[in-house]
C-alpha cells in the first residue's frame, strides 16, 4: 500500500528560533494533529533575507544555495512566516536570474514552499483544526504574506473555525505595521510613526489579543503595546490554532 500520509519539512526562521520557539512547537503540534509526517533538517540556517534586503546579494546567494541544497529533496517545506516564505518563493528566482541551473532549482523549491496557514488550507484542505480560544482577537496581515504570497483569506478562515473565539475588525488592517526588517532600524522615526497608527487601530478594536503570521511584525507591535501599556497580547496564529483540547 502506498504511504498516503502527507509529508513536510519544517523551516524554523531566525526570529522563531531565537525569540519565539513556542511558535515552532505550536506549528508542529497542529501539523502532527492533521496527520502530517514531519522532518526537521538540522543543517538549515537563515534563508538569506536580511542580507538580501540590505543589498548584500553575494552573501544572500550563498545562503540561498545552502537553503536549496538542504530542502530541495523534500515534498513540501512549511514555515511560520510569510516573509521568509516569500524570500524563497519570490526572491530566490531574482537572486539566480543569471544562473539558469540555480534558477531552475530555486523555482522548483519555491513551488513546494508554503507559509503555515497557506499549507493548512491550500495543501491539506483544512480550516478547522479543533482549536478553541476564549477571548477576542484582531488579525494583522503582514505585508509579505499579503502582497508577495497573496495569502489573504486563509488565516481568517482558520481563525473563523476556532471555537469560542470572537473576531473583531481591525481598521486599516492591511496597512504596514512599520517593521520591515532592517527598515525599522534604518528609519526608526518613520517606522515608529507607522507603528503608532497601527497601535491606535489595535487599541480602538477592543480586542484582547492581536494575531499575526510573522514573528517580526509581532515583535514590533508587541514592543509598542508594552511601551504604551496597552493590555493586548500579541500571538502568532500557530499558537491560537494549537490551543484547546
Amino acid at each position: 500500500m502506498p504511504d498516503l500520509q502527507p509529508r513536510a519539512s519544517i523551516f524554523i526562521t531566525c526570529l522563531v528560533d531565537q525569540f519565539y520557539p513556542q511558535v515552532g512547537e505550536a506549528m508542529v503540534k497542529v501539523l502532527r494533529e492533521q496527520g502530517v509526517q514531519l522532518s526537521f533538517p538540522q543543517a538549515q540556517t537563515c534563508c538569506g533575507q536580511p542580507a538580501f534586503n540590505a543589498g548584500f546579494q553575494s552573501e544572500a546567494r550563498d545562503l540561498a544555495k545552502r537553503f536549496i541544497s538542504v530542502f530541495e529533496g523534500d515534498s513540501h517545506v512549511v514555515a511560520p512566516s510569510g516573509s521568509c516564505t516569500s524570500m524563497v518563493r519570490v526572491f530566490y528566482p531574482d537572486l539566480f536570474k543569471d544562473d539558469p541551473l540555480m534558477l531552475e532549482r530555486a523555482r522548483a523549491l519555491g513551488a513546494r514552499t508554503y507559509e503555515f496557514s497557506e499549507f493548512l488550507v491550500k495543501v491539506l484542505g483544512v480550516t478547522k483544526v479543533g482549536a478553541s480560544h476564549s477571548g477576542s482577537v484582531v488579525y494583522h496581515p503582514s505585508c509579505h504574506l499579503l502582497r508577495e504570497l497573496g495569502v489573504r483569506s486563509e488565516p481568517r478562515e482558520l481563525l473563523g473555525e476556532v471555537e469560542d473565539i470572537e473576531i473583531k475588525e481591525l481598521a486599516d488592517a492591511e496597512q504596514c505595521c512599520g517593521f520591515g526588517g532592517s527598515f525599522a532600524v534604518k528609519y526608526p522615526h518613520i517606522s515608529g510613526s507607522i507603528l503608532e497608527r497601527k497601535l491606535d487601530c489595535i487599541r480602538k478594536s477592543g480586542a484582547d489579543t492581536l494575531v499575526a503570521n510573522d514573528a517580526g511584525c509581532l515583535m514590533h507591535m508587541a514592543g509598542g503595546l508594552k511601551r504604551q501599556n496597552i493590555p493586548v497580547q500579541a500571538r502568532h496564529i500557530a499558537e491560537i490554532l494549537a490551543s484547546g483540547e
